[in-house]
């Protein structure tokens, strides 16, 4: 399953540089291991960005935890991004 998620512009160049390879969220999707996430990127307004680091960019979940420590209801997943095979 694809997840489009919204995220601040600084989580984003977080992201971007490889200091944050993980998100915590509400669980309202039933996110899981080897589903994709695409963010969009907003401002402090909550107002899109365009021309964002993360545009175009798919991630792949590759862990899910719930519980140890994770308030009930969230969910911590690690992304890795996923590399277009070269044409």
């Amino acid at each position: 399953m694809e997840h489009e998620l919204k995220i601040k512009e600084q989580f984003a160049e977080a992201i971007c540089r490889g200091d944050k390879n993980f998100e915590i969220r509400y669980n309202d999707r039933g996110f899981q291991k080897g589903d994709t996430v695409r963010f969009q990127v907003i401002d402090e307004y909550k107002q899109k960005i365009y021309h964002d680091p993360l545009s175009g960019r798919v991630y792949a979940i590759t862990y899910v935890l719930s519980g140890w420590g994770v308030r009930e209801g969230y969910v911590a997943f690690g992304i890795r991004e996923i590399m277009e095979a070269a044409e």
